[in-house]
C-alpha cells in the first residue's frame, strides 16, 4: 500500500484505540472511552471544539445522555498512516431521527490526537 491510497474495509482495519474509543462511547463508558486519548486531544463535534481530557470528558457524558440512540458502523477507511475514518449510521431521538456521520481520527503515539465527527 502506498501512503497516498486509502484503504477501505471491514472494521478490523480500524486500530485497538479506535475500536476501544468506539466500543466504550457507544456503552456510555466515559472512564474507558477517555482513555483512548492524548493529553492534548481536539475534538470536534457538532461545530464545538473541546481541547485537553477535561473538556472532553465533559462532552462524552453530555453526549451519553443528551439524546438516545442506536449506533451501527456501516465503513471504516485508513486514509494515511495516522487517519481513520469510521462512518456510522444513527437512529433516535434526536432533531432528524437519523444521520450518517464520519467519526475522522488522527492518531498520535498510538493514541487519539484529534476527532472530527461531521456528516
Amino acid at each position: 500500500m502506498h501512503d497516498n491510497q486509502p484503504r477501505t474495509g471491514t472494521p478490523d482495519i480500524l486500530p485497538e484505540v479506535i475500536t476501544r474509543y468506539l466500543r466504550a462511547h457507544r456503552a456510555h463508558d466515559t472512564a474507558t472511552a477517555i482513555t483512548a486519548f492524548t493529553s492534548e486531544a481536539t475534538v470536534i463535534d457538532d461545530g464545538n471544539t473541546y481541547a485537553g481530557t477535561e473538556a472532553i470528558k465533559e462532552w462524552l457524558g453530555r453526549s451519553a445522555t443528551e439524546f438516545t440512540y442506536t449506533i451501527h458502523l456501516t465503513d471504516a477507511q485508513q486514509t494515511d498512516a495516522t487517519r481513520y475514518v469510521a462512518t456510522h449510521h444513527l437512529e433516535g431521538d434526536f432533531p432528524g431521527a437519523t444521520i450518517d456521520l464520519r467519526y475522522q481520527f488522527t492518531l498520535r503515539d498510538g493514541l487519539v490526537e484529534r476527532l472530527v465527527i461531521e456528516p
